[in-house]
């Protein structure tokens, strides 16, 4: 990639829901190198097998694939955002936050009245600017420390 593809005001961003089966290998490249080259979280615990039956976004910044979320249904109520993953040289664009915006739509569309997401806790800011609250304790989950967040929707009907 030379210099200027990714330079700071020359650039669109956009967001697809896609199927998991069709983008795999974007989603697993930037998942690779966020989590477990940057982060080294395990190739097991990042791939967990969920993959297949959750609903896969992907962000595009000038054409190129640069982030990716998932969310699952948890239960009738409720839906599960999680693996938001932005490559570092597309990072403070505002990626991040349009993939938890098109999640949350999309989670709204559900007729769901929940949103949660385990967030790293230096990233929790980013979830709060959301309108998520933190519930209980900080905990590790894959070495990491992470807080539950939730943020309630209102349902569509």
């Amino acid at each position: 990639m030379n210099e200027n593809e990714f330079a700071p005001g020359k650039s669109s961003i956009r967001i697809e829901t896609v199927v998991y089966q069709d983008a795999i290998e974007a989603i697993k490249n930037i998942r690779t190198r966020v989590f477990q080259e940057e982060q080294g979280v395990s190739s097991e615990l990042e791939f967990d097998g969920l993959d297949k039956d959750a609903t896969h976004f992907l962000a595009y910044w000038n054409n190129k694939a640069v982030g990716t979320t998932r969310i699952r249904e948890v239960d009738h109520n409720t839906a599960k955002i999680e693996r938001l993953a932005v490559l570092p040289e597309a990072r403070k664009q505002g990626i991040g936050k349009k993939l938890m915006i098109t999640a949350l739509e999309t989670i709204s569309l559900q007729n769901k009245s929940q949103a949660i997401v385990h967030a790293q806790a230096y990233i929790a800011q980013l979830y709060q600017q959301l309108g998520f609250e933190i519930v209980g304790k900080e905990f590790d989950e894959a070495n990491i420390p992470h807080v539950k967040m939730v943020k309630q929707l209102s349902r569509t009907y």
